[in-house]
């Protein structure tokens, strides 16, 4: 890889060749560098250097975003590695590598990804999430895979468990396994013995990541974020009998933050009285008198919640400015159990757009919440939802849409893992129809709001032919829109000063629209 990526740099070449599929993912395209995994010993004392082996040579993109770790003894590496023809064949393995001579054999495999790779203390075993890909008539699944190294024992170690559960980590005893999973808008902390039983919940108020347990056994340390408040070390007895202790760290207290607004937590029943959950972020200020404008912010995903704190998507900013905020968790959310899942599997355009306008619904109700000042905005698959919401409700003054999904049989061939997709709508070689029947474009002479699409042009999830043929079929139909791209951006967008332009414009745009106050272009563009 190196002497081929310095053979084509000395000679100024930049096409690439590509004999297989995928060929990019994300934000990258694959190749001609591939990802390997290398051992190495010490450094020579006397040199200063090591000579490391290639424990994966040919595997190719197998090893592309997956995850692995080193047993105790450091004689094997446990890891997840992808089908070696992904556009027929999704599935995946779990392998055990030897350090030594990079021999491979298989623990597990199957119609799933195994990732968040963790081994016991002891060196009997190892846990990974093991994440079914679903299919048309049935939802992405996800449970804990437990695998005997030296042995042939193999089981689910979650059997039952209606929640998806990630990031395991085990006791140091080896004897059971910590792990966080989204629930009910928060993400809590569970755990689960070997020896069976239903896994403990130890902690669920909050959004909990990078669990850390202590040495003695007793105590859990993890990072806590809500909300309203970043992220920040706690101590958590591990028989969840007392309150996470916050430890010291540089982050400022919720006080010298001053975060603006009040955050509750609200439920509404769906039309078919499946209960919706939202939280609300509020101006302090906001009263029946002086009622607050209101933004709805749907989220990416779509298996995914809003859950803690978000630096990617700041509400606060826009409570800031007056504005009410919901983040509401439609069908599709993850921790609310795997019929909630299935609610939204493939039609997105249904029950995820019911418990939208059921949750819009009940927050406009309320006397200090101005019905008639509403916006709505997502990224990603909340963009789609905002497409979606576009074609469907004259509701709303303005709507944002960034990194979004419009005219879904086209997406398929476009987007950086085509046949993943096939697993929740089908082949569309042999029918399209559940593709037709989701996409936001077939609605588009129906929108009457305002819109601001927003893309980057290295977006390969979601390529930028989605919000070019977005932006010409509204141009094309006289909707009132903007297009904010960004030719240096991905799916998301991350360089500081294109932050600011981004929240800038956006900021400018709900302004204009929703308070009626005179467009200002923002000064750099």
């Amino acid at each position: 890889d190196e002497e081929r990526h310095k053979a084509r740099k000395d000679a100024d070449v930049g096409p690439l060749l590509f004999e297989s599929y995928p060929i990019r993912h994300w934000d990258h395209y694959l190749g001609p560098r591939e990802r390997h995994l290398l051992a190495a010993g010490r450094p020579d004392p006397t040199e200063g250097r090591v000579d490391p082996r290639d424990l994966t040579r040919g595997i190719g993109h197998r090893l592309e975003d997956m995850d692995f770790e080193v047993t105790p003894d450091a004689r094997s590496a446990v890891a997840g590695v992808r089908s070696s023809d992904e556009v027929r064949d999704l599935g995946g393995e779990l392998v055990v590598i030897e350090t030594d001579r990079g021999e491979r054999r298989t623990l597990a495999s199957g119609d799933a990804w195994f990732e968040a790779v963790s081994c016991s203390p002891d060196g009997r075993w190892v846990v990974a999430v093991r994440a079914e890909l679903g299919q048309p008539d049935r939802a992405a699944n996800q449970t804990l895979w437990l695998v005997e190294l030296q042995g042939n024992e193999a089981r689910d170690l979650t059997p039952g468990f209606d929640l998806w559960p990630k990031e395991p980590v085990w006791a140091p005893d080896s004897s059971a396994v910590y792990f966080t999973a989204d629930r009910a808008g928060h993400t809590a902390i569970f755990r689960v013995d070997l020896s069976g039983g239903e896994p403990m919940l130890v902690s669920g108020d909050g959004s909990y990541s990078d669990l850390c347990p202590a040495p003695d056994g007793r105590t859990l340390y993890a990072l806590r974020s809500t909300v309203s408040s970043p992220p920040r070390p706690v101590a958590l007895d591990v028989d969840g009998a007392s309150e996470p202790r916050v430890l010291p760290s540089p982050v400022p207290l919720d006080e010298e933050l001053a975060l603006p607004g009040i955050v509750e937590r609200v439920e509404v029943k769906a039309a078919d009285a499946t209960p919706i959950g939202s939280w609300l972020v509020r101006p302090t200020n906001a009263s029946p008198a002086s009622p607050a404008p209101l933004l709805v912010f749907i989220h990416g995903g779509p298996l995914g919640t809003w859950s803690g704190w978000s630096w990617r998507w700041r509400p606060q900013l826009l409570v800031e400015r007056g504005y009410a905020v919901l983040l509401p968790d439609p069908a599709l959310s993850t921790g609310y159990g795997q019929a909630f899942i299935q609610r939204g599997w493939g039609r997105w355009g249904d029950a995820p757009f019911d418990d939208i306008t059921a949750a819009v619904d009940a927050a406009i109700e309320r006397e200090d919440i101005d019905s008639e000042r509403t916006a709505a905005m997502g990224g990603s698959f909340g963009g789609y939802m905002a497409n979606w919401v576009a074609g469907h409700t004259e509701r709303f003054r303005a709507i944002v849409t960034h990194a979004s999904l419009w005219e879904l049989r086209g997406f398929h061939g476009t987007t950086d893992g085509g046949p993943y997709w096939e697993r929740e709508f089908g082949d569309p070689y042999r029918d399209g129809s559940r593709y037709d029947a989701a996409s936001p474009h077939r609605s588009v002479g129906e929108i009457r709001t305002p819109m601001l699409v927003i893309h980057g042009e290295q977006d390969y999830r979601v390529p930028i032919s989605e919000g070019l043929r977005l932006w010409t079929d509204l141009m094309r139909h006289g909707v009132d829109a903007r297009f904010l791209y960004f030719p240096n951006e991905n799916h998301w967008i991350l360089k500081p000063n294109n932050v600011r332009v981004w929240y800038e414009t956006v900021f400018a745009f709900l302004d204009q629209h929703v308070l009626g106050k005179e467009w200002v272009r923002p000064a750099l563009l």
